[in-house]
This record gives structure tokens, C-alpha cells and sequence, in this order.
């Protein structure tokens, strides 16, 4: 194996895979594609997002990637019978199961495959806790049989009962992302941020993801009744409905403005561009981590986040660094971050360079695939010195 592990044989075991959206699907998009440009083989084996359709081989760019035809599925659990056969039939050196993930390792399982494996754990199960129930045991055994267990971050281990369980294999793994379009968008983008600008009263204030329980913007509505401006949401979810009545109640209709779903970065980054500041008030250890912080970071858009217990989220975006740290679920405290960030003179422009920085320092994909190598090198040093089976505290 070379300097940067060229020669390496990678398979990733992920649920979906771009097109797909999703923040483990970009993930492994970025990790794979840093991967392959050092030298590595890289595969990625996953379901298809779409049902119907065979299972059948692509390539994206560098990467093989092998999609899944779905026959049924049961909750949450979906059922690929040409799954356990191609992780058995991989040429690898290593796999790379993404998690959480129970259709991904059930299959490892049934394959019976005994190479090294490395599992990144992205968050843990909060919600669905009758299928985590039934289906933990299977999780654990995947879990003992790993060599090296991965979080994105350093104070969700001690949140998590499975990371704790694993004690001596965790190592941390940050998020990358390809960032150049977000450190010099292109001047068409640039031109869409100043539109978008001068079309909303001010100031403007931005947040994106799906519109789910997790993601607190109950809390930003809340907040945005002591804050002068407009609040501009992208994405969709089952939440919707809800906010826009709740936005309503608050009389904050034309306050807020709900966007739908961007599929497009360069649509995302007009909105960091214009945005005051990127407001996250996720409220649970459901949000692990929120790469989209990062996004905003690399575009120079401070951050308001919130200091969620054993979570990545204030860990990435740090208080007084690249943004500001509020508690969990409490209107006034993010009402009153934002109020700083236009009051308090300098304040804004220091922390939009300190987000920048820390994006370039920490968050550049490159530094996620050569961290990755790194740590894939000891691991199988690791497993030719020392062949036989994990177990759940070993070191």
C-alpha cells in the first residue's frame, strides 16, 4: 500500500447514494470520492432509492457504485436478496458500513464476511424504539464484529450507549465536505445573493433541512417575534403544515417564508451569501452532527446553534468562534443571539472569518479521506497482528 493507502480495496455499505439526498448520502458521496483520488478502489453498495428497478452496476466518476433492488420491506427493514452474495463476492480489503443502517446489517450479517470491518456511526436510533428494541441484538453482534467504530464528533460518544460499548475501537472521523464552491462561489451565485438581499426586508435570516421534529424551528418562529427581519426555510418534511399554521398563529406570515426542497448547492449558496446568520435550534440528539453548519461556515454565514447535550452540533460551530451557542428549545436566548450579532459592533464580520477558517482548518473532504486512510492503515495493522474475533470492549 502506497503513502496515502493507493492499492487500498474499499467497499462502503450505505443505505442510498446520490442522487439521493440525505446528509450520511453526501457523506459517503465525499468520502468515496476523497478515497478514490488518493489511489484507493474504491465501491459503494447500496439500495436503490427508487423501487422497481433491478439491481445493476453505475460508476460516479471514480466510484463503482452497486444499487439494490428493494423486493419488500418491513419496518424500516428492507429486504435486498442480492445483498449478503455481493458483499461476499467484493473484492476488498476493507468494509465500510455506514449506519444507522438495519437493512445494511442484516446483510453484512447473513453474509458471513469475516474481513476487517469499519463501522461509522452517524447517530444514534432516537425515535422508532419497538423496531430498536427487536432489532439491537442484531446491531450489537455487527457492532462487536467491527474493528474500528467512527463518530463524526467527540462529545456524541458519551451520549451513546453504543459507542460506549465499544470503548477502546471508537476513533473520531469529522464530516468533509468538497468546499471550494462555498469559499469562492462563482459571481452568478454572488449576483443571486445580493437579489436575494434586496427582495426581503432585512435582516435575513436562514435555515435548511428537513422539516422534522428535531430540527426546533418552532423555536426560530418563536424567536423571530423579538427580531427584526426575514426568515427564509428551505426544505420540506412532515412538519410543514404545522409550522406554517403555528407561523400563522404567531402573525409572522410574511416574516417567513418557506422555500421547498433545494436540490442545487449554488441555489443554497445565494442563501448563505445573503443571510445575516444561519439559524440551527435542533433540540435532540437526533441531529448528531449538522453538516449543513459547515455549508455555512465555508460561505462565511455566522451560526446560531444550539448546545444540544452529547451532540456534534456546538461542536462543529463553536460559541464565540464561528457563531453563537444558545440552550435547547429557548426562544429568547436565540432571540437575543441574533440580536447581538446586529448590535454588537464587529461582532458578525469576526465570527464570519473564524467559520471560515475553522471550515478550511477541519472540514475539507481531502482531510476527511487521508484521516479515513490513517486510520484504515492501523486498523488492519491491527487485525493481521491480532486475527480473531472484536468483542465488545476490545482495544
Amino acid at each position: 500500500m502506497g503513502p496515502h493507502g493507493s492499492s487500498l480495496r474499499i467497499v462502503h455499505l450505505g443505505k442510498f447514494f446520490h442522487p439521493a439526498h440525505g446528509g450520511i448520502e453526501r457523506t459517503v458521496r465525499s468520502l468515496a470520492h476523497a478515497q478514490a483520488m488518493l489511489g484507493c478502489s474504491v465501491r459503494v453498495i447500496c439500495m436503490d432509492h427508487e423501487r422497481g428497478r433491478a439491481t445493476r452496476v453505475e460508476r460516479d466518476g471514480p466510484v463503482e457504485v452497486v444499487r439494490l433492488r428493494r423486493a419488500t420491506s418491513f419496518c424500516k427493514l428492507d429486504h435486498c436478496p442480492d445483498l449478503p452474495r455481493l458483499i461476499r463476492d467484493s473484492e476488498a480489503d476493507l468494509l465500510h458500513l455506514h449506519t444507522p443502517n438495519p437493512s445494511m446489517i442484516l446483510g453484512l450479517m447473513l453474509s458471513s464476511d469475516r474481513r476487517p470491518l469499519v463501522v461509522s456511526h452517524h447517530s444514534d436510533v432516537v425515535k422508532q424504539r419497538l423496531c430498536r428494541l427487536l432489532f439491537s441484538p442484531i446491531e450489537r453482534a455487527c457492532y462487536d464484529r467491527a474493528r474500528l467504530v467512527l463518530t463524526t464528533s467527540p462529545p456524541y460518544i458519551a451520549g451513546s450507549s453504543l459507542l460506549r460499548r465499544c470503548a477502546g475501537r471508537v476513533a473520531v472521523l469529522p464530516i468533509g465536505l468538497d468546499l471550494e464552491p462555498f469559499l469562492n462561489p462563482s459571481p452568478e451565485v454572488v449576483e443571486r445573493g445580493d437579489l436575494l438581499r434586496s427582495s426581503h426586508p432585512g435582516p435575513l435570516w436562514f435555515a435548511c433541512g428537513r422539516l422534522v421534529y428535531y430540527k426546533g424551528l418552532e423555536t426560530a418562529m418563536h424567536a423571530l417575534r423579538s427580531v427584526p427581519g426575514t426568515l427564509l426555510i428551505a426544505g420540506d418534511g412532515p412538519m410543514q403544515t404545522r409550522l406554517e399554521r403555528l407561523a400563522a398563529r404567531l402573525d409572522l406570515e410574511g416574516r417567513v417564508r418557506f422555500l421547498g426542497k433545494m436540490p442545487r448547492d449554488e441555489d443554497l449558496i445565494a442563501h448563505y451569501l445573503a443571510a445575516d446568520a444561519f439559524w440551527f435550534p435542533s433540540n435532540s440528539r437526533g441531529e448528531s452532527y449538522g453538516l449543513v453548519q459547515v455549508e455555512a461556515m465555508a460561505s462565511g454565514c455566522p451560526v446560531i446553534n444550539t448546545a444540544i447535550p452529547h451532540s456534534g452540533v456546538p461542536w462543529v460551530s463553536r460559541h464565540e468562534e464561528t457563531g453563537l451557542t444558545v440552550p435547547v428549545d429557548d426562544p429568547a436566548a436565540f432571540a437575543a443571539a441574533a440580536r447581538r450579532l446586529l448590535e454588537e459592533p464587529g461582532l458578525r464580520d469576526r465570527l464570519a472569518s473564524g467559520a471560515r477558517a475553522r471550515a478550511i482548518a477541519e472540514f475539507r473532504c481531502e482531510a476527511m479521506g487521508r484521516r479515513s486512510l490513517a486510520l484504515y492503515s492501523a486498523t488492519l495493522a491491527s487485525a493481521r497482528q491480532n486475527p480473531g474475533p472484536c468483542g465488545p470492549s476490545d482495544s
